[in-house]
């Protein structure tokens, strides 16, 4: 690459527009809004487009030559990947919510702390989901009963054998289930040598970290901790079950051993400093390795002792000390979500704008986390039981009944969603008539002219508006969900007490025994449900522009963060995506031209992240266009560390001011980035960031256009590259750039 510092008055044909989709995942074409168009940089999985040369149409607005960043299939891009992601979600949105931290740094190491120790539980909660299957159910309840191998001679091979050696073989298939999570955290992030920006920070905000950090070293330590803990998870439930029967010397050891790595394991993910080393250092690496060494071979042991243990096992009843470790990890688990939303809202500090319940959102979604992993392990081995069961009720006090900590879960699960719907039902119907009312008023002052033919479309602009302005609503009502699900874990610690859900209830609220057990049956099926939602909305995700539009939301939102808190999280897509984009800016610009960077949705947090990271020399010849972003209106509330105020307003100042944000009522994910603009709202917004937001009127009109039989569309979160408002901010910046001027004041807003 060049080393030049181009002039800042450039020909006609020198400036670039390069533009990056969003969560749509559209192709190059559609994008660049030309037929024809071939790869100029890039592979397959990101890559740039321009229009094929020779073709009519082929430059943009005043000759600028087109270009579009496709980088649709890096966050999943193949169907096992995707479905990876649903199964891997509650690790994802753990790892999400270590990055939703306040911005008062004062809470950083005990915030991070938090996070990684609940991330812990889930890995933990992950093995003894499978433990519960293959050990408790499997080889000890159904393998000691003749009634239950009656007819499975899939498993009958191994009845009549001792006790410890089921045990012993039947722990491979959770050793099995620990190397699969091992084998896709270790898979490789879109990181490459090639697309690295330099190790010297130009941004002095943490958004700039984002695809300029290298995390390797991080999730490598990570990793080491959460496969040391998960085998040590096994051995703890293989020896309890082994202690309540014999005492040894041996046993004591091994015992001893497997406390010990366990505590290695949560003090290391609490020693921020040396975990958080941006470079790999021999000395902590190594620590790290041995102690995941270590633990792989305390469980080979482990395993060899209760194979061979000549000592008589108990007979009958749930697995020795397993509902008591389930149940102990729950509780672990309400205790660090509570602790975590306290220190939130201790630390999270004064003078935060926009929002009072501003920065919840790492509790919100951890706690969110939590009950999804409680949840799919005890559908789990709900499941299983059920399947052992026959014809039997697996809420009944069968021979193969899951134990009561999975019970009270999935009733807390219950109750929960059915709580949260309730209330989100009541939040939309009472805010429903304000919401209508500020909408006619958008409206009206929008179409003061609409003739009465167009009432009906009125009333579906209207509507678009409300659905769109409920967004706002959404943050107070997860955070009832979370309180919802904090206290539903919580019921857990009953299952310490051995207490049945229906003896209680009927006990205490009146209800009866079998109406309980029936709603633990329907709870179960509710938790299926939800995954098999997951299951089809992640395949249909990539292939479907529809399902794309609001399914592909969590997995890019999820999968644009670095893996900090739980290594077993997908891959980090930016980690390729912003060096690649900052390195192709910086090309361009040393190569003599101007850029014009359009971003669309998710696109224009990726170029957000890309301007934090250039160098001034290349700033300056760079102008901004977003839309449909969610910048301001979403992502300064859920990471106020990492897009705050200022960190916006670096951007803007970085390249001169030369930026536009184009956003509409009817969009329900993208919005202004400094101010709302709407009609009848007083703004005190004054500066260069008074400019940058331009409103745009949706649909353009109510009644059809002369050349046409049907009103324009209402295009709500839609890009809007072939609107007259887009080539207007087009005209704009591109004047800009060629001039060398930054934003000129007083701008109005386009209504």
């Amino acid at each position: 690459m060049a080393d030049a510092t181009p002039t800042r008055g450039t020909t006609s044909g020198a400036i670039v527009e390069l533009r990056v989709h969003g969560v749509s995942g559209a192709g190059a074409d559609q994008v660049l809004d030309r037929p024809h168009v071939h790869q100029v940089a890039g592979d397959r999985s990101g890559g740039f487009y321009r229009p094929r040369p020779g073709y009519p149409d082929s430059t943009g607005t005043d000759g600028v030559t087109l270009e579009a960043y496709r980088w649709g299939d890096l966050p999943s891009g193949t169907a096992v990947r995707t479905l990876s992601l649903v199964f891997l979600l509650p690790f994802m949105l753990c790892n999400v919510a270590l990055w939703m931290r306040p911005a008062n740094s004062a809470s950083k190491r005990g915030f991070m702390a938090l996070c990684r120790v609940l991330a812990l539980t889930l890995t933990m909660l992950y093995v003894l989901s499978i433990v519960g299957v293959a050990l408790d159910l499997v080889a000890w309840r159904c393998m000691g009963s003749p009634a239950c191998l009656a007819g499975r001679s899939w498993l009958s091979w191994l009845g009549g054998r001792p006790t410890g050696l089921r045990l012993a073989l039947l722990a491979l298939v959770p050793v099995a289930a620990i190397g699969l999570v091992w084998r896709l955290g270790s898979r490789p992030s879109h990181s490459f040598d090639a697309f690295r920006t330099p190790s010297t920070p130009v941004s002095k905000h943490r958004l700039s970290a984002v695809g300029q950090w290298d995390g390797a070293p991080l999730v490598g330590r990570l990793r080491s901790v959460h496969v040391a803990a998960a085998f040590a998870t096994l051995d703890g439930s293989l020896l309890a079950a082994r202690a309540s029967q014999h005492s040894s010397w041996t046993m004591a050891i091994l015992l001893t051993a497997t406390g010990a790595v366990l505590l290695t394991c949560l003090v290391m993910v609490t020693m921020v400093p040396s975990i958080d080393r941006p470079s790999p250092s021999p000395r902590v690496d190594t620590l790290f390795r041995t102690v995941r060494t270590l633990a792989c071979g305390l469980t080979i042991l482990v395993i060899v002792h209760i194979a061979i243990s000549p000592a008589p096992w108990p007979q009958g009843g749930v697995l020795p000390g397993y509902s008591a470790i389930v149940a102990w990890v729950f509780v672990s688990q309400t205790v660090l979500v509570v602790s975590l939303a306290a220190l939130v809202l201790w630390r999270r500090g004064g003078g935060q704008r926009r929002a009072p319940l501003r920065a919840l959102g790492a509790p919100v979604f951890i706690t969110v986390a939590a009950e999804l992993a409680v949840a799919f392990s005890a559908e789990l081995v709900y499941r299983g039981a059920d399947l052992l069961d026959r014809n039997g009720t697996t809420a009944d006090s069968l021979e193969t009944s899951p134990p009561l900590a999975y019970k009270w879960a999935i009733f807390g699960f219950f109750l929960a969603m059915v709580t949260a719907l309730l209330v989100a039902g009541l939040v939309t119907r009472l805010t429903r008539p304000g919401r209508r009312r500020a909408a006619r008023a958008i409206v009206a002052a929008d179409f003061p002219d609409a003739p009465p033919s167009a009432a009906s479309r009125l009333r579906r602009v209207e509507q678009a508006v409300a659905r769109a302005r409920f967004t706002e609503r959404l943050e107070p009502l997860s955070v009832v969900y979370a309180g919802l699900a904090a206290l539903g874990l919580s019921t857990s610690v009953l299952g310490l007490l051995q207490l049945l859900p229906g003896d209680e209830a009927q006990r205490y609220v009146g209800v009866p025994e079998s109406l309980v057990d029936f709603l633990i049956g329907f709870g179960s099926y509710l938790i299926a449900a939800v995954v098999l939602g997951l299951v089809i909305g992640g395949i249909f995700a990539y292939r479907t522009a529809g399902f794309r539009r609001y399914v592909g939301v969590l997995w890019d939102l999820g999968t644009f963060w670095p893996r900090a808190a739980h290594p077993f999280a997908p891959p980090c897509y930016a980690e390729r995506a912003v060096p690649e984009l900052a390195k192709r800016v910086s090309y361009l610009v040393e190569q003599g031209h101007g850029v014009l960077l359009a971003g669309h949705s998710h696109g224009s947090v990726l170029l957000a992240a890309t301007v934090l990271q250039l160098p001034t020399r290349i700033t300056d010849r760079v102008a901004l266009l977003t839309y449909g972003s969610p910048l301001g209106r979403l992502y300064s509330r859920l990471f106020p560390a990492y897009t705050d105020d200022p960190a916006l307003r670096e951007i803007g100042e970085r390249v001169g001011w030369r930026w536009l944000n184009l956003w509409r009522d009817t969009d329900p994910i993208g919005g202004w980035i400094f101010a709302s603009q709407r009609p009848g709202r007083a703004e005190k917004l004054t500066g260069p960031a008074a400019t940058v937001d331009r409103r745009l009127v949706d649909p353009v009109d109510v009644v059809p256009a002369p050349s046409d039989s049907v009103p324009p569309p209402i295009l709500g979160h839609w890009p809007c590259e072939s609107q007259e408002a887009f080539t207007e901010a087009e005209r704009d910046l591109i004047a800009r750039l060629r001039h060398g001027h930054p934003a000129h004041g007083g701008h109005p807003a386009h209504e």
